[in-house]
């Protein structure tokens, strides 16, 4: 059997579950034709770099797969023919990458990231900026 990494955007306008339950049927569809998903991840709602279909984002899955190439075309076949699927691609590895795919170490990265020297600024997570009461509405006038 080969390795293969499949990543499919899904339209925008699925919820989070339906998205996680399409990326289930296609996953049941290599496993009943003798493959196996070693890992999947959903990379979230992200912006597409032009519009397909009147959609500008769309839900991102990724698979490792470990399939012969008859369920890797089935696979891309029920893709093609789903209308919740925008795009799809399938590409032979030589081996799957173990861990959280690239993507997702740069999500992570940028979550964790330190911040600049000389920035003072609170962070706006930490609730940003107060400004105290207004010269108008004080004690003095």
């Amino acid at each position: 059997m080969s390795l293969y990494e499949c990543v499919f955007i899904a339209r925008q306008d699925l919820a989070t579950p339906q998205v996680e339950t399409l990326a289930d049927d296609l996953a049941n569809i290599l496993t009943a034709q003798g493959g196996t998903v070693t890992k999947r991840e959903y990379w979230g709602l992200r912006n597409i770099a032009y519009r397909i279909r009147k959609n500008r984002k769309g839900h991102y899955v990724l698979f490792n797969v470990d399939a012969p190439s008859s369920a890797v075309k089935e696979f891309e076949r029920q893709m093609s023919i789903n209308e919740d699927v925008l795009r799809y691609l399938s590409v032979r590895v030589d081996e799957l990458e173990d861990g959280p795919s690239a993507v997702m170490q740069s999500k992570n990265q940028r979550d964790e990231r330190p911040r600049r020297d000389g920035d003072d600024r609170p962070s706006r997570r930490e609730g940003g900026y107060s400004r105290g009461p207004r010269a108008s509405e004080g004690g003095e006038a």
